[in-house]
């Protein structure tokens, strides 16, 4: 099946282009973020205070980077069970973010929250943590680093291969005919 090449700056055009399906090599900055650092960012936004990216057309992957061996940007960098962020999702999809990456199915909320702000939710493969890790070729702690490998880090990837999950159509892997 034909992959599609995405750069994650060109998210907000791009998303609404991808359906459930969609094999991607997605390249750019990305950001990593669980759900210690979803509750502090919803803190943030509450207080009125500016977060630590730009959450206008970003990416957020769902995942907490171990140290990095020689000669590798990270360590093992797979993907955490989504629905733990379901609770901030809406939200965040609303003030602009454009793409999540994870695994696993998403709550009908976070599905509508897609659909409404024209987003597109991607999965990476579980369990392949020390192959993903390859695709990133720099990482940056940006913020709460007092979380450690669940502090939120920019990640500049390329190729990173993806699998379209949930598209702003209505479009969902996870949904039974």
């Amino acid at each position: 099946m034909e992959k599609i090449r995405i750069n994650a700056q060109q998210m907000v055009k791009l998303a609404p282009t991808l359906h459930a399906g969609d094999n991607v090599l997605l390249s750019g900055i990305i950001y990593t973020a669980r759900d210690a650092a979803h509750k502090r960012m919803i803190d943030l936004v509450d207080q009125g205070k500016k977060l630590p990216f730009e959450l206008f057309g970003a990416t957020i992957y769902y995942a907490g980077a171990t140290p990095a061996p020689e000669g590798l940007a990270t360590g093992s960098c797979g993907p955490t069970t989504s629905t733990r962020m379901d609770v901030f999702s809406p939200r965040l999809l609303d003030l602009g973010l454009k793409c999540m990456i994870g695994k696993g199915g998403r709550s009908a909320e976070v599905c509508e929250a897609i659909c409404r702000n024209q987003a597109v939710y991607l999965c990476a493969i579980g369990g392949a943590g020390a192959l993903a890790c390859r695709c990133i070729k720099k990482q940056d702690v940006i913020a709460f680093d007092d979380l450690g490998c669940e502090s939120i880090k920019r990640l500049e990837i390329e190729d990173f291969p993806l699998i379209t999950a949930i598209d702003c159509h209505g479009g969902n892997l996870f949904k039974r005919p």
